[in-house]
């Protein structure tokens, strides 16, 4: 199964949308865009994703992409 990555059109700033980019770049990886992923609180303070329907934040866009791929790693032990 590979990991489904959303992202919140509203958390697109420019390093984030960087970011998702980068991750459609991968073939292992499913990244969809959304319009809104009801986790607005969250959205409005930290770039954020969901990994296969888990909330993963950052303080920042590069530990963002840290912390997505530890998720995904993660996923993998599990399976």
């Amino acid at each position: 199964m590979r990991p489904l990555i959303e992202f919140c059109v509203n958390n697109l700033t420019d390093d984030v949308l960087a970011l998702m980019k980068e991750l459609e770049q991968n073939i292992d990886l499913d990244v969809i865009e959304y319009g809104c992923l009801g986790n607005c609180g969250i959205c409005a303070e930290f770039p954020y994703a969901l990994v296969n329907g888990d909330v993963v934040t950052g303080k920042d866009v590069d530990e963002l992409r840290k912390n997505i791929y530890r998720a995904i790693e993660e996923m993998e032990v599990r399976f």
